[in-house]
């Protein structure tokens, strides 16, 4: 096999407290291996002056299936006035704009230097498109977060508290789908907006309409049987009332809900208000609060889905904020239900740095970078694309790097936004060897994907290696190499030939006697039928499944 050195690059590996030292790196077999004896390189890359990190991981972007080929449909103009996509070597070529097509979505996370992206929030019906899809981002490997919070089958066992059942079904539709962790969004409140009521229900006690069952019984039920299924991921939670003003507390109380179970918290600027619901004027920062409790509280990790100047579009699993964006913005929209399981909205908007809301929004997503005390539990996020573009990583780097970058942009946005939030007095920068945390080796590690986002031998041999400059944004928009499983996907900063690494997901245990129990309730509930639902075993063949029972 092909014997690759990496010689005398500036070397940042986290997980092994390694902090800008000069290291040599062997790569075969797509793997970080120790150095050999008497063997000589088949290759040799000089790194010396040039710096090296694991390549970087999006743990929640939107990149595939049914809401996002829509979110292509409504944003057409945009693509018509968007620099066009040529083909690249052998990358196909595409469309950009802030929906990217699958091909450009692909070249362009390995043109920023990553090497693994998850889309965050896909309904078990869309999977099998979803895989599809996959297939046509290359270069990059990939997952995927089901929806589950609002499946009725599993809101029914709750309400029978036929918890086993419900634990097993989790398990089963997680290996039925390829996915790899489970996704709550705004639980119980989007089963009660497809009922045609209202979505935004007052908090994690009130009622789900006909399951005498609550969001928070929902929300601490997956998050325990997560954890007992040893998901890598036990539960990725898109919490009530996102963008409400005043859902801080709903916030803090779903946290509390997890009691002492491992659980993820996605886009949380979304989620981190003060003020009266009802009254956007009203809003204000309440991160405070929660990244104290964070601090405190080692097994909730969180990702800020930071809010970038620009326009962009919104997808969600959360149909009842997709109509409340709607009345915000007007222009076209889609709110969309999927049978049994879950609901969603897609609107275009922009983001700009003159509106009080956007603002602060903005600064609020900031003040949980720079608030939060242990960078291990934060990981980059713009919630690509509802906060802006994966493609605006490099300027938020910078904002997180440069005090005085950030503080120019402060200074632009309306002076009202000062006295809501405590962005102003926040002089903390980010070292190289935290953004390789947050970009890196933390989403990583709450993954569970343990060999990657480090360096240590026998860790995938994802590689991306930079030109330093005094200017953060251009070190990490431009990769000088790239490497992704051993194989380069830039090379002196020209994309080389994509492979597709495949897709991540999971093989739970669980009692095979629950497809007794649901093939008849299937029959009875869904258009497709139950033997057709799951992933036949041609469609696996791409998976690259964990296998929990010996884990």
């Amino acid at each position: 096999m092909t014997l690759l050195k990496i010689t005398g690059g500036t070397v940042y590996d986290p997980l092994h407290s390694i902090r800008g030292e000069e290291r040599n790196l062997w790569i075969e077999s797509g793997k970080i291996v120790s150095p050999p004896k008497n063997r000589q390189p088949d290759r040799e890359i000089d790194a010396r002056g040039l710096v090296v990190m694991p390549g970087g991981v999006d743990m929640h972007c939107h990149i595939a299936g049914p809401k996002v080929t829509e979110a292509r449909k409504l944003t057409v103009e945009e693509k018509r006035l968007a620099e066009p996509q040529p083909r690249r070597g052998d990358w196909g070529s595409g469309t950009l704009g802030s929906v990217p097509s699958s091909w450009t979505t692909g070249y362009h996370y390995a043109a920023l230097g990553y090497t693994c992206a998850f889309d965050a929030a896909v309904p078990p019906l869309a999977a099998r498109q979803v895989h599809q899809e996959f297939s046509q981002i290359p270069g990059i490997e990939k997952g995927f977060f089901t929806l589950v919070g609002n499946h009725r089958f599993l809101l029914e066992c709750l309400k029978k508290k036929e918890y086993q059942v419900a634990q097993a079904f989790l398990g089963w539709l997680l290996h039925a789908t390829g996915a790899y962790a489970p996704k709550v969004v705004n639980p119980g409140g989007v089963e009660v907006w497809k009922q045609c009521r209202r979505g935004n229900l007052s908090g994690l006690d009130e009622q789900v309409s006909g399951y005498d069952i609550t969001p928070r019984t929902i929300l601490r039920e997956v998050a325990r049987f997560g954890n007992q299924l040893n998901l890598p991921h036990p539960v990725h939670i898109h919490c009530n009332q996102l963008g409400v003003a005043g859902n801080w507390s709903t916030t803090l109380d779903s946290m509390k809900t997890l009691e002492g179970h491992r659980g993820h918290f996605a886009h949380i600027q979304f989620h981190s208000y003060g003020g009266e619901p009802d009254k956007e004027t009203s809003l204000r920062s309440e991160v405070a609060p929660l990244v104290e409790y964070v601090n405190q509280h080692p097994e909730i990790t969180v990702d800020v889905g930071q809010v970038m100047f620009g326009p962009t579009t919104s997808m969600t699993g959360d149909g009842p904020l997709g109509h409340f964006l709607s009345q915000v913005y007007g222009g076209p929209w889609i709110s969309h239900d999927t049978e049994q399981e879950c609901g969603c909205g897609i609107i275009p908007l922009e983001y700009k740095d003159r509106n009080f809301i956007h603002a602060l929004q903005w600064a609020i997503g900031l003040e949980w970078y720079l608030l939060i005390e242990n960078p291990w539990q934060v990981a980059m996020s713009t919630d690509h694309p509802n906060g802006g573009s994966f493609l605006t990583y490099p300027r938020l780097i910078r904002l997180l790097m440069d005090s005085a970058f950030r503080e120019e942009f402060f200074d632009r946005i309306p002076k009202r936004v000062q006295k809501r939030c405590q962005l102003k007095d926040l002089k903390r920068e980010y070292s190289l060897e935290e953004i390789c945390i947050v970009t890196r080796a933390a989403p990583a590690k709450m993954l569970g994907l343990h060999q990657k986002g480090h360096l240590g031998e026998g860790a995938d041999a994802d590689i991306t290696i930079y030109s330093p400059s005094q200017n953060p944004e251009e070190m990490f928009a431009v990769p000088r190499y790239v490497i992704q499983g051993g194989n380069f996907l830039v090379e002196n900063y020209d994309l080389r030939i994509p492979r597709d690494p495949g897709v991540r997901s999971v093989r739970p245990t669980y009692d095979p006697g629950i497809e007794k129990r649901l093939a008849p309730w299937w029959a009875e509930n869904y258009t497709v039928s139950f033997e057709n639902y799951p992933l036949q075993k041609r469609e696996r063949a791409n998976l690259k499944e964990v296998d929990l029972a010996t884990t």
